[in-house]
């Protein structure tokens, strides 16, 4: 078998050739990046399967680059950076980042949380589709494009979903009417249990909510319970 292909995205030395050496003994292919320009390069010429980034980078930092990467993939991503403000967290995970770890870090704590965000990539991309797939969901005029994770408004706006974002949609059209908890929530995005201060839910639920106001009407359709979680209120059909 294969051993993932990772890109450390880091302008410091030190820390690059730590990383390299963290993750070569755990047995990954390891590449390095200084700025975006190579990252892009590397991204064009390798399988690359997880980004661990810095925000603070030349040219364009992290944020940038992160969303960028999004718009066209939905390779794996981690955060790994010194700026520990709540603000760029949220913006990090706004983004479609999937992690957030600050330094200093624990190279044992970085390595287990990577391996276990490959691990359930790699169990959700393998999972047996069943006999009867929906391919949509269709509600409040909007459709849920199961094969292309895809969000599409009533005037056919198309929203790419990232996997978090998709994630969520799935559970709460598969529990239509039912309050989900954050930390129901958080496991079927991530299989991660919640942690007190994690706001990787309300994150993720904000993002989209975003696209749903995109259109009138349609700021309801998630609904916030205060005190127990989140309610999806509309009705759907599915293909």
């Amino acid at each position: 078998m294969q051993s993932p292909h990772i890109l450390i995205v880091e302008d410091e030395l030190v820390t690059r050739n730590t990383l390299r050496s963290i993750f070569e003994a755990e047995g990954y292919h390891v590449h390095e990046a200084n700025n975006g320009d190579e990252m892009n390069r590397l991204l064009k010429q390798e399988p690359i399967s997880l980004i661990i980034m810095d925000i603070n980078l030349p040219g364009k930092n992290g944020l940038l680059l992160a969303r960028e990467v999004r718009e066209k993939d939905d390779i794996a991503l981690i955060f790994l950076t010194g700026r520990d403000n709540e603000v760029d967290k949220i913006l990090g995970l706004e983004i479609g980042a999937d992690d957030y770890i600050t330094k200093p870090f624990n190279p044992r704590e970085l390595t287990i949380r990577a391996r276990n965000l490959l691990s359930r990539i790699k169990s959700a991309n393998s999972e047996e589709k069943p006999v009867n797939v929906v391919e949509r969901y269709k509600f409040s005029g909007w459709v849920l494009d199961v094969n292309s994770r895809s969000l599409v408004s009533p005037t056919q706006a198309q929203f790419k979903l990232p996997r978090s974002e998709f994630r969520a949609m799935i559970e709460f059209l598969e529990n239509p009417g039912k309050i989900l908890t954050r930390s129901d929530l958080l496991m079927k995005m991530t299989g991660r249990e919640l942690k007190p201060h994690d706001r990787t839910v309300d994150v993720t639920i904000r993002r989209i909510r975003k696209h749903f106001e995109s259109h009138p009407g349609s700021s309801e359709i998630i609904a916030t319970i205060h005190g127990e979680g989140y309610r999806f209120c509309s009705e759907h059909e599915t293909e």
